[in-house]
């Protein structure tokens, strides 16, 4: 890792403090688990299977966490540089661009500025896995029957972080020297969710040719 990187990683750039897993948990437990085969140098595509005899639900529900914590702070390394000038609106390229639609405020699709819409998303992602009916954090507190579906609407709208940074700020990136980081993140998010099914494959056809190079 470079020395720009380093200090950048080190100052940990998120916008909103890191959702931890308290010791002592399950959920602490397979976190540890994730990054256990992780450090060992496991291959991606077997790191992120299920392990045996664990609950599919909390192995996602660990994997969203992580994935938000590292694309948020991916995201953050290169914010200086996404502007409301320079993107005025959240897209992957000319062919696609990402409307924000929520509940409250954004109640029909609408395009934003790609900063703008970041906002949104790490907002409501942040709130979503805050909420203990969603992602209870007591064992023994059964998932929601929702919660699958929440969990690939959230993965679906970080993936499209990715495909902004890919494409519209991929020389920041590698200007940084956080190719080999950032590839590698992608890696290991585009292994899990294809393992499990968690995005649909329209949402992958951006970054379409790009992953074909460097995960088959």
């Amino acid at each position: 890792m470079s020395l720009a990187l380093k200090q950048v990683f080190n100052k940990d750039r998120t916008f909103r403090p890191k959702r931890k897993f308290e010791p002592g948990t399950q959920r602490f437990e397979l976190h540890k688990k994730a990054q256990a085969s992780l450090n060992a140098g496991l291959d991606l595509k077997q790191a992120v299977q299920l392990p045996h005899g664990e609950d599919l639900n909390d192995w996602v529900a660990v994997h969203v966490v992580d994935f938000f914590n590292r694309i948020n702070l991916i995201y953050g390394t290169i914010s200086d540089s996404c502007t409301d000038q320079s993107c005025p609106v959240m897209s992957g390229g000319p062919k696609y661009e990402y409307r924000w639609q929520d509940e409250n405020k954004y109640r029909k699709p609408t395009a934003l500025p790609a900063p703008k819409y970041m906002n949104m998303l790490m907002d409501w992602i942040e709130v979503q896995i805050n909420n203990e009916h969603i992602f209870p954090t007591n064992v023994g507190t059964p998932f929601p029957k929702t919660f699958m579906q929440v969990a690939k609407k959230i993965l679906s709208r970080l993936f499209r972080v990715f495909v902004h940074v890919y494409i519209h700020h991929f020389d920041r990136v590698s200007q940084m020297g956080a190719e080999a980081h950032v590839n590698t993140c992608y890696k290991h998010f585009y292994y899990f969710v294809t393992e499990f099914n968690l995005t649909d494959h329209k949402e992958l056809e951006p970054l379409k040719e790009m992953t074909a190079r460097m995960c088959h």
